[in-house]
């Protein structure tokens, strides 16, 4: 059998060079050769899986890449699946095609021989591109169709059982059907979870990437069961069914522990209730990871350097702000200051940040909390979001006072952020003085690397977008989305943010107190570099980012 480094050499990944610095390296690290040569940089995992399945005479599979045979997948558990991180994916000449990360794990093999009754072929994967497939492949969305009908079966002859709220049995047809929900649409890597009552069924949707996906419909007589299940998980009144409440709720899932917040909604068909997934661990909590562009990022970390001032984010619900803002707050948090945050609800734990939640109920609003704070002697302070002329009066006056002020509000651009606070009663002059830049902001769903493909626009398409483009240059090449396995058919994979970032200048500020219009300040931000939104977006499309569509989806 050929060594490992000869492999590498003969198919060309490695130079004699960098074999020697890696045997040397090696030595020192005390892990094997291939570990070594993937922690200086030198290959990929991808690579170094490869090369050691040729090295024991298997093949390498990208599970990316391969049309996997969900009939294969269905002949063996999904929880043997996850336990031994292997995948059935093809049957051949009677043997069933089995992908592993662990090629020498031989109970794991034994197992599937078992279950399948059929002779075990192995392939080899990485062990990333294998958990991503078994998340894609193991659904639960057949056990709980399995489970919708075993529960409409137990009504029929039991018909009290649909009133039951109290379910202490975990192997409960409704008990499972719940958290198998969940379970699914954080594997889904789904921002929400809709459940809707119908006339005559239960819908369950997950926005994904921004958009709303139906994976489920459930019978009718399952509805109370569910809803109720869900409000005794997030502590909520399960006898008040004619207002809306709120709640939350944690779960583990694969060893992470994730909130989610719940918020219940009377329809005339029964309580709709809505599902938001907070996972600490897939928000980027690093600036440089949410596609500022050069310029917008040195414009925005040149205002919250500053150690006092006001920066706002806009945007709609749903828009970012608050990722953009903890990410912000990670960036200026230092042991020597005090940072201080007010919000409803508290989203995301920080650590080392006082985090406070208002309480309306007990008299705590967002005015009341910054009032109490700005008596602990602050250095920044997060505010959940301007409501009312009370609580920017309050914000102004922290800012101009030496305080840096983060906060959101809702406008639809950057410029109408200083007509907004002079709406709500805010005096001109103040709101020039204390505002250091606002930043609006939009998701727009980025591009599948793995399927998307070049096209060339035509120039219609091109005028009737308003694209970066005059008539007699040369067409740009755009990418399209296409869809794949590892997309989910739709061409995008995860989200990315359009930004607008404009720095309140003199002219500005002399903008502000001279009561000028919003398209008066966006004129003039303009002038002086700021990209407005749509802009920002085209040059990601230029970059092969996003798509024109989506531009358009999500910016006017």
């Amino acid at each position: 059998m050929k060594r490992l480094g000869e492999i590498l050499l003969d198919e060309g990944l490695v130079t004699q060079a960098q074999l020697v610095v890696a045997l040397d390296e090696q030595k020192s690290r005390g892990s094997s050769l291939g570990r070594t040569l993937v922690e200086i940089g030198v290959l990929t995992e991808a690579q170094l899986v490869q090369s050691l399945a040729s090295q024991v005479g298997m093949d390498f599979i990208d599970l990316d890449e391969y049309a996997v045979d969900r009939l294969a997948v269905a002949m063996v558990p999904a929880s043997l699946c996850r336990r031994h991180v292997v995948l059935p994916i093809a049957i051949e000449s009677g043997m069933l095609l089995l992908a592993t990360a662990n090629p020498g794990n031989v109970v794991a093999v034994d197992d599937v021989r078992t279950m399948s009754g059929m002779r075990v072929r192995t392939v080899v994967a990485t062990h990333d591109n294998l958990t991503r497939a078994i998340d894609r492949y193991c659904r639960s969305d057949g056990e709980m169709e399995n489970l919708s009908a075993a529960f409409e079966d137990a009504i029929q002859s039991d018909p009290d059982i649909a009133s039951v709220g109290e379910f202490v049995d975990d192997d409960a047809p409704i008990v499972r059907f719940v958290n198998l929900l969940v379970t699914q649409a954080i594997t889904d890597r789904a921002s929400d979870i809709h459940i809707e009552p119908a006339e005559t069924d239960l819908r369950v949707r997950y926005r994904i990437d921004g958009v709303l996906h139906e994976t489920q419909r459930a019978p009718k007589q399952i509805q109370g069961g569910v809803i109720s299940r869900i409000k005794i998980m997030s502590d909520i009144d399960i006898s008040e069914r004619r207002k809306p409440q709120d709640g939350r709720m944690s779960v583990v899932h694969q060893g992470r522990k994730i909130d989610l917040r719940v918020a219940t909604l009377p329809t005339v068909w029964g309580e709709k209730i809505v599902m938001r997934i907070l996972d600490n661990t897939s928000a980027s909590l690093n600036l440089r990871e949410l596609s500022f562009l050069d310029h917008n990022f040195e414009s925005f970390e040149s205002s919250y350097s500053k150690p006092y001032g006001m920066i706002l984010v806009t945007g709609p619900t749903g828009s970012g702000k608050s990722t953009t803002l903890y990410a912000t707050l990670n960036a200026v948090s230092r042991p020597e200051i005090n940072v201080i945050t007010v919000e409803d609800p508290v989203e995301y734990r920080l650590p080392g940040i006082n985090q406070v939640q208002v309480n309306p109920k007990a008299g705590l609003t967002f005015a009341s909390a910054l009032r109490s704070i700005l008596r602990c002697d602050p250095d920044v302070v997060l505010l959940g979001e301007i409501r009312d002329h009370e609580t920017a009066q309050i914000a102004i006056e922290a800012a101009l006072t030496g305080h840096l002020v983060l906060s959101t509000l809702h406008t639809n651009d950057a410029p109408s952020a200083i007509t907004r606070l002079v709406e709500m009663g805010i005096e001109p002059f103040l709101v020039g003085s204390a505002l250091e830049s606002v930043v609006a902001q939009r998701l727009a769903r980025r591009l599948c690397d793995k399927c998307k493909e070049p096209y060339v626009p035509t120039e219609a398409e091109l005028i009737s977008a308003r694209f970066l483009w005059e008539p007699g240059e040369d067409l740009p090449i755009l990418y399209s989305a296409v869809g794949c396995v590892a997309c989910s058919k739709t061409g995008y994979r995860g989200r990315m943010a359009l930004h607008e970032v404009m720095r309140v200048t003199e002219d500005i500020e002399r903008h502000a107190v001279a009561h000028s219009s919003s398209a008066e300040i966006a004129r003039t931000a303009r002038e002086q570099g700021m990209i407005p939104l749509r802009e920002d977006g085209w040059r990601k499309v230029l970059l092969g980012q996003t798509s024109i569509e989506e531009v358009l989806r999500v910016v006017n």
